[in-house]
């Protein structure tokens, strides 16, 4: 009979996010040894990898920091909620941050790339998913940049860690309002900066929506114009950050939140984890 306790199956446990029976098999076959446990978890788990790849891996976290003008931000995807607030998987996740934000990465591709103890992170992210035995994967890598960047991380779930985050970037000018519209975008999910920021195609087939609609109302065809013209403004009301009524007081709109404080959002980023 091999010679280990549950304390060591809890220990092995919490050093890999593997399953019990996992664990107890691997400390089996090692008659005990930990370490040869940990190495016989990790082959394990790298021969299946393959048979993971068509799983979905739409559970997760994100983890981000701001350092002076630029900020970072990545999504590190699980299966599951259960390994998504491992402590083991939560603390995987700022190794990857700050390998990301080392390499200064600003995609997927680079912050795969990325040096992280000896490997690149992507070698990292293969050893971890076969330590854990679930899909894993690098969805987003977000890199913001300007006078003044804001960030913020929402808990979804009080036991869960971050499933929204937002960055704000402002001018100089906007630190003192930018944390409350990064609030603003993390509830109100705005798809755009402005009017000006809505792809020609989305406005032309939002427009030609608009007046099939009206047309099918009977109105005067000769009116429809005008009509349109107002139910595009709902759209951007709804669609259109400066545009929108200001979170914390729907009186205004964030355009005179800006303007009050001689300010100007310059980009957004929101990102919510698995959409």
């Amino acid at each position: 009979m091999a010679n280990f306790t549950a304390a060591d199956v809890k220990a092995l446990r919490e050093q890999t996010g593997a399953g019990m029976m996992d664990v107890k098999k691997a400390l089996t076959e090692a008659d005990g040894d930990a370490e040869k446990a940990l190495e016989i978890i990790r082959l394990k788990g790298l021969k299946s990898l393959s048979k993971r790849e068509d799983r979905s891996a739409s559970a997760g976290l994100l983890v981000a920091e701001v350092n002076g003008t630029v900020g970072h931000m990545v999504e590190v995807n699980s299966e599951t909620d259960f390994v998504a607030k491992n402590q083991k998987f939560i603390d995987f996740a700022n190794a990857v941050l700050a390998a990301v934000v080392a390499a200064d990465a600003k995609d997927v591709e680079t912050g795969l790339a990325a040096a992280m103890d000896g490997e690149t992170v992507q070698d990292k992210l293969n050893g971890m998913a076969a330590v854990i035995g679930e899909k894993l994967e690098i969805s987003r890598v977000v890199r913001v940049e300007g006078e003044n960047v804001d960030l913020y991380l929402h808990q979804t779930s009080p036991d869960l860690p971050p499933q929204v985050g937002v960055f704000v970037v402002t001018d100089a000018a906007g630190a003192e309002v930018a944390h409350d519209i990064a609030m603003h975008v993390a509830a109100y999910m705005p798809g755009y900066l402005d009017r000006d920021s809505v792809p020609a195609d989305v406005l032309d087939k939002e427009r030609a929506t608009l007046e099939k609609i009206t047309l099918e109302e009977g109105k005067p065809e000769n009116m429809v114009p005008k009509i349109v013209e107002g139910r595009l403004n709902a759209f951007f009301k709804d669609n259109c950050l400066v545009d929108q009524a200001f979170a914390r007081d729907p009186n205004k709109t964030v355009s005179q939140v800006l303007k009050e404080a001689g300010a100007k959002v310059t980009e957004f980023v929101r990102v919510h984890v698995g959409a």
